[in-house]
């Protein structure tokens, strides 16, 4: 760190020499993590780039569209370039797709059908599926309500999918089965790719038919595949995550094969009119300028959450993953086992956040989720998880989840804030 920078973080920000001294001999410590990084990074930058060079992107897919939005040839092109990045057969990218979880019901409503079985093999879904599935409620409209069965097999003592329990639980009328890539608000590892494409081999042995669907939010870009170029049949994702690349506004995608997506554009639209319409408003550039630079965007989000679990590990948290391990989502976690430590670290993360940096965040009741959850989430676009973020419910053992960052430098100065507030606090020793 340059003498200037230290001096301006002491005399300026509040920051002590101590916290200074950790995270410096910290970054050294990890700078082997953050080559390897840059390595996947650099190949899916390029596999970005040849997908826009062969479709041949230009001005014209920038245009603006309205009312029906039909003949946007922006909005056809971008999901052609979705499709060639994840190498599937088709993509439906919107921004009538409100987030992650409104494009994994797309698919599952898509295509599960009364009588049909959804199988998670990788246990509980995240918290905002529920709803949607009718897992310890029914609210109106759920999977449920609708007659589509609900069925969950938890990991094995390892903390692995449980190969076993799948040979037994597949039956008759089993559809789909559920896999999410990332950890969600558990603590477990995500899904590796190697993971996600032996459990599809498993499942397409006992069942050709079962399309297997992976949630594959936060997990874009982290390996040189993604899970529709190792046998998923479909899956899903948010723009306002890895793929927006920070620019996107709002938006999610679905990419898998082709009448899959139709099913899925279907639920979104209308029946019979699917991809054929619907207004981009003005987005196209900004979701194609996103994609385009999201694999950097994603590996600065990486370096910050290696950097945040080797220091938090120093200081004596558990953390998961650690920061040597090979990642999967862009998620860490950290355990607190203290409500009061938990709420001081988000809100020293809230306090590093360019924007809504003088709020101090508390846990509410937030929509779709069992427990009052607790956001730092100073971003530019809101709810942008690919923007430094932190949240968690607060329940035992009350664990934060820390994501995004459009720099490095970001998510650094955020974990600096966050590890000052909590010294300040009582709650570590540095």
């Amino acid at each position: 760190m340059h003498y200037k920078t230290m001096d301006y973080l002491i005399n300026k920000l509040n920051i002590s020499k101590k916290a200074i001294d950790i995270c410096v001999s910290t970054e050294e410590e990890v700078s082997g993590q953050f080559q390897k990084i840059d390595e996947i990074s650099e190949y899916n930058q390029y596999k970005v780039l040849s997908a826009m060079q062969k479709n041949r992107i230009s001005e014209m897919h920038f245009n603006y569209s309205t009312g029906y939005g039909y003949g946007d040839v922006g909005r056809e092109a971008l999901d052609k370039v979705y499709a060639d990045v994840f190498g599937c057969e088709d993509a439906l990218v919107r921004p009538q797709i409100v987030s992650g979880t409104h494009a994994l019901s797309l698919c599952l409503y898509g295509v599960l059908r009364p009588g049909d079985e959804l199988l998670s093999v990788t246990g509980r879904p995240y918290d905002t599926l529920e709803g949607i599935i009718g897992i310890d409620n029914c609210p109106p409209g759920c999977l449920r309500e609708l007659n589509v069965r609900y069925s969950e097999i938890d990991f094995n003592e390892a903390g692995k999918i449980n190969y076993n329990e799948i040979t037994k639980r597949i039956n008759k009328n089993t559809k789909m089965v559920l896999l999410q890539r990332s950890l969600g608000y558990s603590w477990r590892s995500p899904l590796t790719l190697e993971d996600i494409e032996y459990t599809i081999k498993l499942v397409k042995i006992i069942n050709p038919n079962i399309v297997c669907m992976v949630d594959n939010c936060y997990g874009e870009f982290l390996d040189l595949k993604e899970p529709t170029e190792i046998g998923a049949d479909i899956m899903a994702g948010s723009l306002i995550k890895n793929p927006g690349g920070s620019i996107a506004p709002t938006g999610g995608y679905v990419c898998g094969k082709a009448h899959l997506v139709e099913m899925a554009a279907n639920r979104l639209i209308a029946p019979g009119i699917g991809k054929e319409c619907g207004a981009t408003l003005g987005m196209n550039r900004l979701f194609f300028q996103g994609l385009f630079i999201a694999p950097h965007i994603v590996s600065e989000a990486l370096k910050g959450a290696v950097f945040c679990s080797r220091l938090f590990s120093k200081l004596g948290f558990e953390v998961n993953p650690e920061y040597n391990s090979r990642r999967s989502d862009i998620i860490q976690a950290i355990k607190f086992g203290d409500s009061e430590a938990l709420i001081a670290f988000c809100q020293g993360i809230q306090k590093g956040s360019p924007v809504d940096s003088f709020v101090s965040p508390e846990p509410w009741e937030m929509p779709g989720y069992n427990d009052p959850v607790i956001m730092a989430a100073g971003g530019f676009v809101q709810g942008a998880s690919i923007e430094l973020s932190a949240d968690a419910p607060l329940r035992p053992p009350y664990i934060a989840y820390l994501q995004g960052g459009v720099t490095f430098e970001h998510v650094k100065i955020g974990i600096i804030y966050a590890l000052q507030n909590l010294a300040n606090k009582g709650y570590v020793t540095i």
